[in-house]
């Protein structure tokens, strides 16, 4: 078995459409908290009101990142998706955090990020544009079969 942890953008379904595509396989998938409403108030949620918007997304960044560091941490491969629609320094800070780790990287994104992704991309294992090219990456690890 090998864990995959799924880590960037969080306003697609891009994270189903991969475990989906590797039904059968020995993989065991985790990733961040996806429902971006409860990601962004879980500090305060948990801790009390903060009515300075700055220590409120404080408090949720660092509450997040026990989660995503030791999924990052445990997983064998990390895949860190980049979208169209929105700058993810976090995903980057992730690939960063993996890469520093020594963990075997894909990352997915579309044409126009390759000259602005290029030193993600460099820590890279796999580039690919699409889910899809995931789940075969994914497959042929598991397998040794296309």
């Amino acid at each position: 078995m090998i864990s995959v942890y799924l880590s960037g953008e969080i306003h697609t379904n891009w994270r189903d459409a991969i475990i989906e595509q590797c039904q059968g396989l020995d993989i065991e998938f985790a990733g961040p908290v996806t429902d971006h409403a409860l990601s962004d108030d879980c500090g305060p949620l948990i801790t009390g009101p903060e009515a300075d918007k700055f220590w409120h997304d404080q408090r949720s960044a660092k509450l997040n990142s026990i989660r995503i560091r030791k999924g990052i941490e445990d997983a064998d491969v990390v895949v860190v998706c980049f979208g169209e629609k929105y700058k993810q320094w976090n995903a980057a800070f992730d690939a960063g955090y993996a890469a520093a780790l020594g963990k075997s990287i894909i990352v997915i994104h579309g044409p126009d990020h390759a000259h602005a992704l290029k030193e993600v991309d460099a820590a890279a294992m796999v580039v690919v544009q699409s889910p899809e090219q995931v789940a075969k990456a994914l497959g042929y690890v598991v397998t040794g079969a296309l």
